[in-house]
């Protein structure tokens, strides 16, 4: 039984906005669909953290929101599937500005992975715009075996869930082991070495997109530093 909305009896658009999306979990879900839709098996894996029971509870309390719906997918995936309305789909830039400020604040020290959505948004928010300069390029990342489309253009980048279309690069991996790549300083040839990721296409392109993701400053840092 799906309990009753959070309200905060303020006419403020931001205390409406919270009454819809300020549940635990909730942003979380959004943002595990920004990519496309999802099977709940899908969302459970995505959201470990989450119990079957609450994660049912929250998709039914956006459902009843207007923020998502459900639909059967037909042949070849054959499958009942979370998609995102375009009302949610408008969240998509606080999502994203949401996680970058995030991404500043202190670490916690819990030992969990981020998912692939959720390294995705994070490959998002730490994307070095001036690094990129005029470079032009898409490239495929598979990561345990969900595969995404990555474009670089004019200074930004657009992620998509489904195989690139003649990526000049195609990375596959696992999660982790990206991650510890963009985010931790890994060696890229020390990975392919140890067989944790297979590179193909352009070698010198493989070597500078890995390092189009500085791990940001966390606040405070400059000033502990003076």
């Amino acid at each position: 039984m799906v309990g009753v909305a959070r309200t905060y009896d303020d006419p403020c658009g931001l205390a409406r906005a919270l009454s819809l999306v300020g549940e635990r979990w909730a942003m979380l879900v959004i943002r595990e669909l920004l990519l496309g839709p999802k099977r709940f098996s899908q969302l459970r894996k995505g959201l470990p953290g989450a119990s079957q029971s609450m994660l049912t509870g929250r998709l039914v309390e956006l459902e009843e929101h207007g923020l998502l719906r459900r639909r059967y997918l037909g042949p070849p995936a054959n499958a009942w599937v979370y998609e995102l309305t375009d009302q949610a789909r408008e969240l998509e830039p606080a999502v994203v500005a949401l996680a970058r400020w995030g991404s500043r604040t202190p670490r916690p020290t819990g030992s969990a992975e981020l998912s692939v959505d959720a390294l995705a948004l994070a490959m998002r928010t730490t994307f070095d715009h001036a690094a990129a300069g005029a470079l032009r390029t898409r490239f495929g990342l598979v990561l345990d075996g969900d595969e995404l489309s990555v474009a670089i253009e004019d200074g930004a980048i657009t992620i998509a869930r489904g195989p690139a279309a003649a990526p000049e690069v195609t990375f596959e991996t696992t999660a982790a082991t990206w991650r510890e790549l963009i985010f931790a300083g890994g060696s890229l040839s020390a990975a392919e070495r140890s067989d944790r990721i297979a590179v193909r296409g352009n070698r010198a392109l493989a070597g500078r997109l890995v390092a189009l993701f500085p791990r940001p400053e966390p606040y405070g840092t400059a000033a502990a530093t003076s």
